[in-house]
């Protein structure tokens, strides 16, 4: 029984320093998708705008529903309110 907590609490730490990893890596990818919208001049940035709306709208019958509005309100955070 012991062995068995002991393997158990090791996947715990592992999938624990997955998650962090994965963290680590959205942030990274959110904080450089900002500074390249930044430079982008308004128009281009209306046009990427409109370009991910027309996937979202594609790729709707593919993911859940609750999954669709969690990425959709991301999208939106990452758009309209980036990182400062």
């Amino acid at each position: 029984m012991k062995n068995l907590i002991a393997e158990l609490l090791v996947k715990l730490a592992e999938k624990e320093e997955e998650s962090k990893e994965l963290v680590a890596q959205v942030e990274a990818l959110e904080i450089v998708v900002t500074a390249m919208l930044r430079k982008l001049d308004p128009e281009h940035q209306r046009s990427i705008a409109a370009g991910i709306d027309n996937a979202m709208h594609n790729a709707a019958g593919i993911a859940s529903e609750n999954d669709a509005i969690l990425l959709r309100n991301y999208i939106e955070k990452l758009l309209n309110h980036p990182r400062s």
